[in-house]
């Protein structure tokens, strides 16, 4: 298994409340980028997550444990949210799906 493709764990906080305008300020989102074992979820895995076939998942496999808290997964331009995830002794995989941005 090669651990080729740089994933971002993204973790998206807040803009603060303006009281004057009444609006809130810009989201910020803070990256962190690890190397991942990428590649499309097996047909017999979406079955037993999903129930049925979903597009556009994915199936991750990082080195090691991601403990730090994150809302989504981006991998190249696309946002992932995770759907399952397992730690094994060594590494963590973690089953996505797309959203689509909009």
């Amino acid at each position: 298994m090669r651990y080729d493709t740089p994933i971002y764990f993204q973790k998206v906080t807040q803009g603060e409340y303006d009281p004057t305008t009444g609006d809130y300020g810009e989201d910020t989102v803070d990256e962190t980028c690890v190397m991942a074992s990428v590649m499309d979820t097996r047909t017999e895995t979406m079955q037993i997550v999903y129930g049925s076939i979903k597009q556009g998942s994915k199936t991750i496999h990082i080195q090691n444990h991601y403990d730090k808290s994150y809302d989504s997964i981006r991998i190249d331009n696309k946002i992932y949210r995770v759907d399952y995830s397992r730690k094994l002794r060594n590494k963590q995989s973690f089953i996505v799906h797309e959203v689509q941005n909009g």
